[in-house]
């Protein structure tokens, strides 16, 4: 016990003296911010996933979100009927207190609630290395859903929020930038198959992470 509170201590400690340094070295200065591609723009050319809509978010959803930049999209994998949502969210800056509300976060607001969670390795096409996402099975009511995301920043792909947050101000201090992206996809679960909807998860996440590096600022 006393072992894992000095490693939480040690956290916040890290956490608190990493703030301190950003704050003085990194946010005195004028902030740079990278172009991108606008995400609307964004076009998934694949053979077996196929665009069904865009999905409109209200208002009072984007007062919310603060995003620079957002996406989401239905899509429909034609062989196997399956639908898959796609929602990106980028933020070219993290300086004016905006920045990525964390799905493990959002989803129980909206009555979806957690039943299953932890992460999982993601082999994508143009990485040598598999990709460390988080895994969620959700549910509401009888509905279940599978949600799989991670951030993304620099060419980075990190999946534990802790992290992120430290990428955010070592990134800040090195490369005078905090620019980030949340990205998320949500499978429905059919007949209670979680793994059918997990493997039709990751079938996505393999199709469409390469296209959409593109237009996230590396």
């Amino acid at each position: 016990m006393s072992g894992l509170l000095q490693t939480k201590s040690a956290r916040i400690l890290t956490a608190v003296l990493l703030l301190q340094a950003a704050t003085f070295y990194g946010f005195s200065r004028s902030e740079k911010v990278p172009a991108h591609k606008p995400l609307d723009e964004f076009s998934l050319d694949s053979n077996t996933w196929v665009l069904v809509q865009n999905v409109d978010i209200d208002k009072e959803t984007l007062d919310v979100l603060k995003a620079d930049d957002l996406l989401s999209r239905i899509y429909e994998n034609k062989n196997s009927g399956r639908m898959a949502t796609l929602f990106v969210a980028y933020f070219e800056t993290q300086r004016t207190g905006k920045a990525p509300h964390s799905p493990k976060n959002c989803l129980p607001g909206s009555g979806w609630v957690p039943s299953q969670s932890g992460m999982i390795n993601i082999q994508v096409p143009g990485e040598a290395e598999p990709i460390r996402v988080n895994r969620y099975i959700v549910a509401h009511g009888d509905n279940q859903d599978v949600v799989l995301y991670w951030y993304q920043s620099h060419n980075r792909v990190i999946a534990s929020e802790y992290a992120a947050k430290i990428f955010t101000v070592t990134d800040s201090i090195r490369y005078n930038r905090s620019d980030t992206s949340l990205v998320r996809v949500i499978v429905p679960v059919q007949g209670g198959d979680t793994e059918s909807a997990v493997s039709a998860a990751v079938s996505f996440v393999q199709a469409v992470f390469a296209p959409l590096k593109q237009y996230l600022p590396v």
